[in-house]
């Protein structure tokens, strides 16, 4: 890859050490220009863990939310290629080289554990998957994207894609992923969805029958977004007079 690679990593109550070892595997194996962590309501001793760690941190003392703090750390690189892995390192250091080298032929790369290609090892919750199979299920029958996976802590996009998608991302939680999916699908750009290899890390802070609530109302209103991105004359009479700030226009 000849383009210069930025990657972001959202951060909430980390393990320290296994997030020190998944930087240090990215940087060999990606060779990043540049590795932001966005590190939300840290306590004074993981603050200074993740301070000693060799990347660049941006440390905020409340919890803005896996979106917010992704589209911060988007914001703040100047890099070609931009690219957001999840802290637990669920996504081996192949599997994101991967999901960047698919932007050799697109615009916008996805990370898919429920590809048919996909190899899982772990294993999440009955209601955990159910709940995962059922949501992607459903957008794929409401949104112009026919992806597996819509929620993976795997994605990139050229510099160029994010400019035209951040000022129609407002979702600042989990929700960001099928927003910013949602979004990248109505205003054009190729999207290529990548299988990856994928371990279910331990201890999410993912509740997943209140994040399922809110997947759901969040899907429906990404579609109506989306929609009035490509001038539905209906989403645009059902549009609210005044929209929400864009995250990129909420200074978090």
């Amino acid at each position: 890859m000849d383009r210069s690679l930025g990657v972001v990593v959202p951060a909430y109550e980390p393990d320290v050490p296994r997030l020190a070892a998944y930087l240090d595997a990215l940087r060999d194996r990606l060779d990043p220009a540049a590795v932001r962590v966005e590190l939300d309501a840290p306590d004074e001793a993981t603050l200074e863990a993740v301070r000693a760690l060799p990347a660049a941190v941006n440390a905020v003392p409340y919890r803005r939310g896996k979106g917010a703090a992704v589209t911060a750390g988007f914001e703040a690189l100047e890099t070609e290629l931009l690219c957001f892995l999840d802290a637990d390192g669920s996504t081996p250091p192949a599997s994101a080289a991967a999901v960047v080298d698919a932007l050799a032929e697109a615009d916008v790369a996805v990370g898919s554990r429920r590809h048919p290609d996909a190899r899982v090892a772990g294993h999440q919750t009955v209601a955990r998957r159910l709940l995962g199979d059922g949501f992607a299920w459903v957008a794929r029958r409401l949104l112009d994207a026919q992806l597996y996976d819509y929620q993976c802590g795997a994605k990139a996009l050229t510099a160029e894609a994010w400019a035209g998608v951040r000022d129609h991302l407002y979702e600042p939680g989990f929700a960001w992923d099928v927003e910013f999916v949602a979004v990248a699908a109505a205003l054009g750009y190729r999207l290529r969805e990548v299988p990856i290899e994928w371990e279910d890390a331990p201890g999410s802070t993912v509740d997943p029958v209140r994040t399922s609530l809110d997947m759901g109302r969040a899907l429906f209103v990404a579609r109506h977004r989306a929609k009035r991105l490509q001038n539905s004359r209906l989403h645009g009479v059902l549009a609210s007079e005044a929209d929400p700030v864009a995250l990129v226009d909420r200074g978090e």
